[in-house]
């Protein structure tokens, strides 16, 4: 049985008459990447701090890690590492001070944490520059030692809000592929925020959409891809004839046949074998120079589930 590492039941929460999270229901199993994907104003940060017990629900329930978030907020606290908006850094302190701060509190030993400071900045690229001040060092480097903080008391659970907002595409990559390493490797459950789908489609084992507060999607990316709009292929060639269009059309796995700059496009109901398609073209006598199969990104999805949700 796969573990549960957050499990929301109806969660909700009002402000001032504004539907902020809307019913949730959610399973995030354990030791996977989990991206909620949505607009600005979503909901997104909102369910994060409902999460972590900062904001009270207005109805429904949670659990993160096996604890209530009504009653045993500060246990998730405890257990779970957390990067909101803000990077929770001291300016004047140099980076290693600063993680080196944060592992005192979280009771670390000295040994130990001297150990895991060295392990996580090394990983990161920053252990050259750790006895920087942090006001020093550029926007993506405090990224990245935000990141080794959420991380540096080794937490089953860790909560990233928008963790490459801001950042250069250069910075940006980076910091996705070191979090990416370091849950693969830790073996540690993320779930984060963002608005950027392609940084999701890389990232993350599985995503939910919410829009206005309601999530209106949840699955595998590819899962999310094909629900929404379902895999078409593109044929380039000669010898597309109204007859051999019209031979495809009856097959059971074709939804659609269009013609298209130097070829067809098919439009498929599912996955299907296209080795039957292409026989059947070239026992129609058409000419094909290439066949691809082309399915719609995240983004194409995600445009066509929030226009799904306008009135």
């Amino acid at each position: 049985m796969v573990a549960i590492a957050i499990e929301t039941e109806q969660l909700s929460r009002h402000f001032d008459g504004l539907q902020a999270v809307d019913n949730l229901t959610l399973q995030v199993p354990a030791g996977i990447i989990f991206g909620l994907l949505g607009p600005n104003g979503a909901g997104k940060t909102t369910t994060i701090r409902l999460l972590l017990g900062l904001l009270e629900p207005t109805a429904g329930t949670a659990s993160v890690l096996g604890f209530d978030i009504r009653t045993q907020a500060e246990q998730v606290r405890e257990q779970v590492g957390v990067l909101l908006e803000h990077p929770g850094l001291y300016e004047r302190l140099t980076a290693y001070d600063n993680l080196d701060f944060y592992g005192e509190i979280y009771r670390m030993p000295a040994i130990e944490r001297r150990a895991r400071i060295r392990q996580l900045l090394e990983h990161l690229g920053l252990w050259e520059r750790r006895h920087e001040r942090v006001g020093n060092l550029s926007k993506g480097m405090k990224q990245k030692l935000a990141l080794a903080r959420a991380l540096l008391h080794r937490p089953p659970l860790v909560f990233l809000d928008e963790p490459t907002a801001g950042l250069d595409a250069f910075s940006a990559v980076a910091l996705r592929e070191d979090l990416v390493a370091l849950a693969r490797q830790e073996g540690v459950t993320v779930f984060l925020t963002t608005h950027n789908l392609a940084e999701a489609e890389k990232v993350c084992d599985r995503v939910g959409v919410i829009h206005r507060g309601r999530l209106v999607a949840e699955g595998r990316p590819d899962e999310i891809r094909t629900q929404v709009r379902r895999p078409r292929l593109e044929v380039t060639g000669r010898g597309f004839t109204s007859e051999v269009i019209a031979a495809l059309e009856r097959l059971p796995q074709v939804e659609k046949v269009a013609r298209s700059e130097g070829g067809l496009t098919i439009n498929l109901k599912g996955q299907s074998n296209n080795a039957d398609l292409v026989h059947l073209l070239v026992n129609r006598g058409a000419q094909i120079e290439e066949v691809r199969k082309v399915s719609a990104s995240l983004e194409e999805a995600f445009v066509t589930l929030l226009k799904e949700q306008e009135p």
